[in-house]
């Protein structure tokens, strides 16, 4: 079998590049994964923690983007503002903290940077906006 194998990546070089250009690209991102220190929540999650829990909600999309409604009580910092306002934030230090944008990419570094100053209790709402909509939970035009 190993002289399969041998002959296989020696008739297939491309191929066997690949494979292992995937399979280490797919380590990282486990990895990656496995050690943030903040959890992804489908909106139906992120309702029963809000509905038994002290949770702020943070919009980091921009100001333009929240013309068509936002989370009631959401407070908006665009993401690229949030390591420079965090002292806006340090009032809820010790409460859950909801993070969310249009469809959930830009959260996930809302929170690296929340879980880097210190917040512990911090979720990524996957799917972000777009995702509560879709699943027909309210938004606030205000």
């Amino acid at each position: 079998m190993l002289d399969q194998l041998t002959e296989f990546a020696g008739n297939h070089p491309y191929l066997v590049i690949a494979f292992v250009v995937l399979l280490a690209l797919t380590f990282f991102n486990e990895m990656k994964i496995a050690t943030q220190r903040f959890a992804s929540l489908t909106p139906s999650a992120a309702v029963q923690i809000m509905n038994n829990e002290d949770v702020v909600l943070l919009d980091v999309r921009e100001p333009s983007e929240t013309v068509g409604g936002k989370i009631a009580k959401a407070i908006q910092i665009p993401v690229g503002a949030v390591a420079k306002r965090i002292s806006e934030l340090e009032k809820h230090k010790n409460k859950t903290m909801l993070v969310y944008c249009k469809t959930g990419a830009r959260s996930g570094l809302a929170c690296k940077e929340l879980s880097k100053q210190g917040f512990d209790k911090v979720y990524s709402l996957k799917g972000g906006i777009t995702a509560w909509q879709e699943a027909h939970l309210p938004i606030s035009k205000k």
